[in-house]
């Protein structure tokens, strides 16, 4: 669709990610003059699948290999049940693990 007064037709540059369960994960929409970063859709799908498979969340810039979030929903307490202590407490609500093997 286009806007009624849009004078430039050109193409918009959009991403969709869409898992085996036919939901969508993401989507990102960039202006038609910046071109998509391949990398960093790589990493979506790289944290999508690891967040699939274990209960963390990926902190900013995260990359592959890097800790990870014990999310809010986890207590410290079960973290370091199933941790050990490998658990880094910054904050009650920010808990950091090395990434799970999955």
């Amino acid at each position: 669709m286009i806007h009624p007064g849009e004078g430039d037709t050109s193409t918009v540059r959009s991403v969709f990610i869409i898992d085996p369960n036919n939901k969508v994960r993401l989507t990102l929409t960039y202006p038609k003059s910046v071109g998509r970063n391949f990398n960093e859709i790589l990493r979506v799908v790289d944290a999508l699948q690891l967040t699939d498979k274990a209960p963390v969340a990926t902190p900013v810039n995260w990359v592959p290999g890097d800790r990870v979030i014990v999310p809010p929903t986890v207590s410290t307490a079960d973290a370091i049940a199933k941790y050990g202590d490998q658990v880094e407490v910054v904050k009650d609500y920010l808990r950091y693990i090395p990434q799970p093997t999955v």
